[in-house]
């Protein structure tokens, strides 16, 4: 390619260093002090010693001269040196360029821009390649607009990958809409291009943007499909993100390690153990089980769709483990009701010299919080900061707060809270808020509801819980109160929904639900159930229900919540034996956990729930959990 003359008086000089130069150790000529010269004196010394020595100048390392040179005042010397070794001097800087925007010091090629156009070095597209790869490093914008003026003045503005270098530049700078300007402007483009905007847009959570491209592309390619999939899962969009890949499949285009790592997160997010497992295996084929990111992600969707044995199978198969490892089976067992196997692999990772993170604690105190250990839970969080230095995040405080609120402990709860050293948010007023419907403590209930009006207005979960609270206390005026304010609010209560997945299919269920394909059948095979639970003593407990209906009403409702109605499906539609595994968007009631106790001694079947805040594994009339709360 051509070159190109330009003026350096539009740059800006970036900030320069000083290098120390380092005296000859001989003043005779050596291969040593040829090839490892580190300053511009050491230069002149050998040049000096190849002259006196009548040596062919040819002998010095043009490349070595050029690095030493660039970026002091001898760039002059070192310019006429390459002149006059016959080599392409726009490669020789180039390559010098190329060294400095690869290096930890990238603003070191913007610098030697500068010294290449004060002294009128030809540029060349490669020239610009290396130089926005600098600033993309640096994500500086500013730069970035005064290189693309001397590209398009340059006559490179057709240069697609330069094109595509600049939009890059452009998002990962934080000027999204001059990368789209860019882009709307290009006469060509391919799926290089697509992709830098389908990525950054998905990392500045436009993922609905970013699917708007994603749509328009005329070809896609895996990395096309991967990063959309990735946006869908970061943004809370599992079932998208497993739509999408099952699209992908469609096209018989064959997912990499990123992708299948992206769907297991889609399918640890709405327990879709099918495609999970199916992944898994395509991993064992891939040979990808070995890799420890991998294999903590296995864990993670395991763990998360109820499957706690088969997480724990991937856990001591693996031969190294990271805290990430550790941490992530710590917290699987205490979620699931197994605080005690929790607290037993937390003393096996301190024997194996592994040392706890914030996460690790956070794991431990759930434990705590679960099985009422409050002496033990404050043992731990006073040994983060001692023994481990973790300084406390806000979920350990929420973690504390539970712990106390679980146990009925609500003024030393309170006092916990008044007392902490960083402002308390809603997840922490709310834990109280939680110990007090429990507890039944309505004006500590009503503290912690002035605060998070405040922090959360827009949750329903604290007005339902407030209303709750006044309905069992039968104060149906203050319940009608909350409920203006919600509507006053603009809040809507979130409608009880699960979720089961059967054959790679995840059927979904709200309360109360009458529109499914197969409904007749449920309620067929409910009423069925219902007859011998009540057989066994099973009486409908209308007290959840705290509306002010009739009683008949209440008994309808219960039996339509969406858990029930899930359950069913699955022993309708699963093999004999067969584990039945259910997500929960809310918590379940206390009808629903006496019900699935009952069911599950019924039908001889292990049913697994999983609601918003831990994993309930019914079997043979027991429950994991041990106690509701």
């Amino acid at each position: 390619m051509s070159g190109y003359v330009l003026s350096s008086t539009s740059l800006p000089v970036p900030e320069t260093h000083q290098t120390n130069s380092l005296k000859p150790t001989s003043q005779t000529l050596d291969n040593d002090i040829l090839y490892t010269f580190k300053s511009p004196f050491e230069l002149k010394q050998i040049h000096a010693q190849i002259i006196k020595t009548n040596t062919s100048p040819s002998i010095l390392p043009i490349s070595r001269v050029a690095s030493v040179c660039a970026l002091t005042p001898t760039f002059p010397y070192a310019q006429k040196i390459i002149q006059l070794s016959n080599k392409p001097e726009t490669v020789i800087w180039n390559s010098c360029l190329k060294a400095f925007a690869e290096s930890d010091s990238p603003n070191d090629a913007i610098r030697l821009f500068y010294q290449l156009c004060k002294h009128d070095v030809p540029l060349d597209a490669f020239t610009f390649s290396f130089l926005l790869k600098a600033c993309t490093k640096l994500s500086y914008g500013l730069y970035g607009r005064i290189i693309h003026g001397f590209i398009e003045k340059l006559g490179f503005q057709s240069n697609l990958f330069l094109q595509n270098s600049m939009v890059h530049l452009y998002a990962v700078s934080g000027e999204i809409d001059n990368a789209c300007l860019l882009f709307d402007k290009m006469s060509e483009r391919d799926v290089v291009t697509w992709n830098i905007m389908i990525t950054q847009l998905v990392k500045k959570g436009n993922v609905d943007e970013a699917y708007g491209f994603f749509s328009r592309m005329p070809e896609r390619n895996v990395r096309s499909w991967t990063s959309m999939i990735m946006g869908f899962v970061q943004c809370g969009k599992p079932k998208e993100a497993i739509d999408l890949f099952t699209q992908m499949e469609d096209k018989m285009l064959s997912p990499n390690e990123v992708t299948l790592v992206a769907v297991l997160a889609a399918c640890a997010d709405i327990g879709a153990l099918d495609l999970g497992k199916k992944i898994h295996d395509s991993l064992k084929k891939k040979g990808f089980t070995t890799n420890i990111h991998i294999c903590n992600t296995l864990i993670d969707m395991y763990i998360k769709c109820g499957c706690l044995e088969s997480a724990l199978t991937i856990f001591n198969n693996m031969e190294k483990r990271t805290i990430v490892s550790w941490s992530a089976m710590i917290q699987g067992l205490a979620i699931n009701g197994k605080g005690e196997e929790a607290f037993k692999l937390y003393s096996q990772m301190i024997q194996s010299q592994i040392k706890p993170n914030g996460v690790t604690f956070i794991g431990l105190l759930h434990a705590c919080s679960h099985m009422g250990m409050v002496k033990k839970g404050l043992q731990l969080f006073k040994s983060m900061t001692k023994d481990y230095k973790i300084v406390p995040r806000i979920e350990h405080y929420g973690c504390m707060v539970d712990l106390y609120s679980r146990a009925g402990l609500l003024k030393e709860a309170h006092e916990f809270i008044k007392n902490m050293p960083i402002k308390p948010n809603g997840v922490v007023w709310g834990a109280l808020l939680g110990g007090c419907r429990v507890h039944k403590n309505i004006e500590m209930a009503e503290e912690a509801i002035k605060h998070l009006l405040e922090l959360d207005p827009l949750n329903d979960g604290y007005y339902v819980v407030l209303s709750n609270i006044y309905a069992e206390a039968k104060r149906w005026d203050d319940v009608a109160r909350v409920r203006k304010l919600m509507r006053d609010n603009g809040v809507k209560k979130t409608p009880g929904s699960s979720s089961i997945s059967i054959n790679g299919i995840v059927h979904e269920f709200v309360a109360g639900d009458e529109t499914h394909p197969e409904n007749d059948a449920i309620q067929e095979r409910w009423k069925e159930l219902l007859e011998e639970m009540k057989k066994r003593g099973y009486v409908p407990n209308t007290s959840v229900v705290l509306l002010d209906i009739e009683e008949s009403e209440k008994v309808r409702f219960l039996l339509g919540h969406s858990e029930k109605l899930a359950v069913v499906f699955g022993l309708m539609k699963m093999g004999d034996g067969m584990p039945i595994r259910v997500m929960k968007n809310l918590r379940v009631c206390e009808d629903c956990h006496v019900a699935l106790k009952m069911i599950s001694e019924i039908v001889d079947r292990e049913i697994v729930v999983r609601d918003r805040s831990r994993f309930h594994c019914f079997k043979n009339g027991v429950c994991s959990c041990k106690n509701y709360w």
